[in-house]
């Protein structure tokens, strides 16, 4: 089945595998389509939830690129070159975001 996921997305994984298997497959898919490695892929990703402003999205991102060895410095790169397409504002909360992943203690269980 899938491994553990907090909130909706696990809920619905948990309720509807077959549609989180096609979903799976569509984003593997995509990420197998071109010349971007792993980091970069990531901090795409990041950006992406950046500029659609979803926390969720950011935090879950975030976490991710944490656990994949990206530093927390890179991470913050990124909300920062969000302020010239997005604004400062935008930009501000992105990195609070990503803060809330980047200091959040090691053993948090989310």
């Amino acid at each position: 089945m899938t491994k553990s996921m907090p909130g909706a997305a696990g809920d619905l994984a948990n309720q509807h595998p077959d549609v989180w298997d096609a979903y799976s497959s569509l984003g593997k898919a995509c990420a197998d389509a071109g010349p971007l490695n792993d980091r970069e892929k990531r901090l795409i990703k990041l950006a992406l939830a950046i500029g659609a402003g979803s926390e969720g999205a950011v935090h879950s991102h975030s976490r991710r690129a944490r656990s994949e060895g990206i530093e927390a410095g890179a991470l913050t790169q990124v909300a920062l070159l969000a302020i010239g397409p997005l604004g400062l504002p935008r930009a501000v909360a992105a990195k609070t975001w990503i803060e809330d992943e980047t200091q959040a203690p090691a053993d948090r269980s989310t």
